[in-house]
C-alpha cells in the first residue's frame, strides 16, 4: 500500500504545541510536570509522522530540550554551601521562553484581529455581535489531537495488502454528514474508520475541504468540543431590474 505524502504549511511551532498540551491538561506553567509533557509531546510527533507531515527541525530540537530538562530533574539538586538554597530550576528557561512567546503572539494576534475587524468598517455607536460570530480560532494541534483519539479507538486489525483509501469518498462522506445535520463533531468524522490509513485519509479530506472553503470548524471554549459546519454559500448578487426607456409604453 502506497503511503500518502502530505505537504502542509503548519504555522504552529513547538512552543505552540507545548502551550496546547499545558492548556489541555490544565497545568500550571510554573510547575510543569516535565515527564508527562515530554511523553505527550513525543506522542504528538509520532502522530505527525504517521500523517507524513513534514516536521521542522525546531520540533526535534524542542524534544531534545525537554529530554535534557527531564534528565536534569532526575539528578540531585545542587545546594549552595553558603546560603543553603537550591540551584536554579532546570525548567526556568523553558518557562521564560513560553511566557515571552505568549506575549509576542498575543500582541501580534491582537493587532491582526483589530486590523481585520476595523478595516473599512465604521460603526455608529457600539457594535453588537451575534453568538455565531463569537468563536475561538482553532489550533492545528486540535486536529492532530482528534487523529490521536481516532487511532486509539481503532481495533487491533491487520492491514490488508492492496486495500485502497481514496480521498473523494471521504470528502463525500463528510459533506453527506453535514447535509443531514447543521453540524457534526470533529470526532464523528473519524468514527466509521477501522484502519489508520482511513483515519489519515479523513484527515486529508478535512484539510482539503477547509482549503476549498467549503467547511469551517468552531470551538466555543478552549479545549471544548470542535464542531464542523458547512460554510454558507455567498449570496448571489440581486438581478438588476430593467427600466423601460423614457417615453416607452409600459408592459401589460
Amino acid at each position: 500500500m502506497k503511503e500518502l505524502d502530505i505537504h502542509l504549511d503548519v504555522f504552529e511551532g513547538p512552543i505552540d504545541l507545548l502551550i496546547h498540551l499545558i492548556r489541555k491538561n490544565n497545568l500550571d506553567i510554573y510547575d510543569i510536570p516535565i515527564a508527562q509533557i515530554t511523553s505527550e509531546y513525543l506522542e504528538y510527533l509520532d502522530i505527525m509522522k504517521s500523517l507524513n507531515l513534514e516536521i521542522a527541525g525546531e520540533f526535534l530540537v524542542m524534544a531534545s530540550t525537554l529530554m535534557q530538562i527531564k534528565a536534569k530533574l532526575l539528578l540531585p539538586s545542587q545546594v549552595d554551601s553558603e546560603t543553603g538554597e537550591k540551584g536554579p530550576d532546570p525548567r526556568g528557561r523553558l518557562v521564560n521562553m513560553i511566557e515571552e512567546y505568549q506575549r509576542y503572539k498575543g500582541a501580534s494576534k491582537s493587532l491582526e484581529e483589530r486590523f481585520a475587524s476595523y478595516k473599512d468598517v465604521f460603526y455608529r455607536g457600539s457594535p453588537v455581535f451575534t453568538n455565531e460570530e463569537k468563536f475561538l480560532d482553532l489550533e492545528f494541534f486540535v486536529f492532530v489531537e482528534a487523529v490521536k483519539r481516532a487511532f486509539a479507538r481503532l481495533p487491533d486489525a491487520v492491514a490488508v495488502e492492496g486495500e485502497s483509501y481514496p480521498l473523494e469518498p471521504r470528502i463525500d462522506k463528510i459533506l453527506d454528514l453535514l447535509g443531514k445535520k447543521e453540524w457534526v463533531l470533529l470526532d464523528d468524522v473519524f468514527a466509521t474508520e477501522t484502519a489508520r490509513q482511513g483515519v489519515i485519509t479523513c484527515f486529508i479530506a478535512l484539510l482539503e475541504l477547509v482549503k476549498q472553503r467549503r467547511i469551517m470548524a468552531r470551538q466555543d471554549d478552549a479545549c471544548g468540543e470542535v464542531r464542523i459546519y458547512l460554510r454558507p454559500e455567498p449570496a448571489a448578487p440581486a438581478a438588476a431590474t430593467e427600466q423601460p426607456a423614457p417615453g416607452a409604453p409600459a408592459g401589460e
